[in-house]
């Protein structure tokens, strides 16, 4: 899986916070609004380098049929942590410690949740 930088990720958030399509210009003013001291005032220059390793990185697909070019995520933000929880546990050595540990760490609502999870899905599996 592939890892995010800083910047990345907030505008992976933007994208991912949003319904619709989003042009450079676009980007880069709500990267600024989501920060009030105004540390994420970028160039739209910045914002297009970004979105094109991001389109590398397949995190993103733009539509070139139309001028500004607009941008929207490929994957939901709950796809890519599930992906990224994926590649976590597969480096693990001992993967049922390793599922131990982080049960042991969840709330008891986080816990009725993965249980209603896995009921479902043993129930869809039959």
């Amino acid at each position: 899986m592939v890892t995010l930088g800083e910047l990345e990720r907030a505008v992976m958030d933007v994208l991912w916070n949003t319904e619709t399509a989003l042009s450079a210009n676009d980007l880069r003013d709500r990267l600024h609004a989501s920060v009030s001291d105004g540390a994420r005032d970028v160039a739209v220059t910045t914002v297009l380098t970004v979105l094109s390793r991001l389109e590398a990185k397949k995190f993103v697909s733009r539509d070139r049929s139309m001028r500004p070019h607009l941008y929207r995520s490929v994957t939901t933000r709950a796809e890519h942590t599930a992906g990224l929880m994926h590649e976590v546990l597969g480096t693990a050595p001992d993967r049922e410690a390793a599922l131990a540990r982080f049960i042991g760490a969840v709330s008891p609502a986080e816990a009725e949740t993965l249980r209603e999870l896995l009921g479902a899905s043993s129930r869809n599996a039959r």
